[in-house]
């Protein structure tokens, strides 16, 4: 995990920075997003499209037109490449999670409170999956970053402190 400090507060700075969606409005925290990225690819940059999944973020077209088919420019005429356009670029792809969960957020493990977990969770197994077991390896990275986070171990982009 130390190896991977500095990518996680680059990719919630990237995020946070390129985002005009209020906090109020986005039901994932930067540091989650972060920490399912690393989860689900290590938050590779350079796998693009491969096995139905593309971008940092392993996103199906199926969950991405379940968000509203985001486009990166906003376009209303649907083209081939916008799926893939928009979800290879970390911002897109951070904004179709935001959509998908705001659409589908659950209490995926019952303990009364939407959080991280069940974002992971859905993001994993499915809006009507969740309550699944996730993939050992996937929660124990998803675990590990988080509780990393959570102990101060992170860069808070929105604070003017340096």
């Amino acid at each position: 995990m130390a190896n991977k400090t500095f990518y996680i507060p680059a990719l919630i700075g990237v995020l946070f920075l390129l985002s005009s969606v209020t906090a109020q409005e986005k039901p994932v925290t930067d540091i989650c997003l972060g920490c399912i990225c690393e989860a689900i690819s290590g938050c590779n940059q350079t796998a693009i499209c491969s096995g139905g999944v593309c971008g940092l973020f392993r996103i199906t077209w199926a969950y991405w037109a379940d968000a509203g088919k985001l486009t990166l420019g906003n376009d209303s005429i649907e083209r081939e490449l916008d799926y893939s356009n928009c979800v290879n670029d970390p911002y897109c792809a951070a904004n179709t999670i935001q959509n998908y969960m705001t659409r589908f957020g659950q209490d995926c493990n019952d303990d009364k409170v939407i959080d991280c977990y069940d974002y992971a969770a859905i993001h994993k197994l499915g809006a009507y999956g969740c309550r699944g077991d996730l993939p050992h390896q996937y929660y124990q990275v998803l675990d590990t970053c988080l509780k990393y986070h959570q102990s101060g171990n992170h860069l808070d982009v929105r604070s003017d402190a340096k």
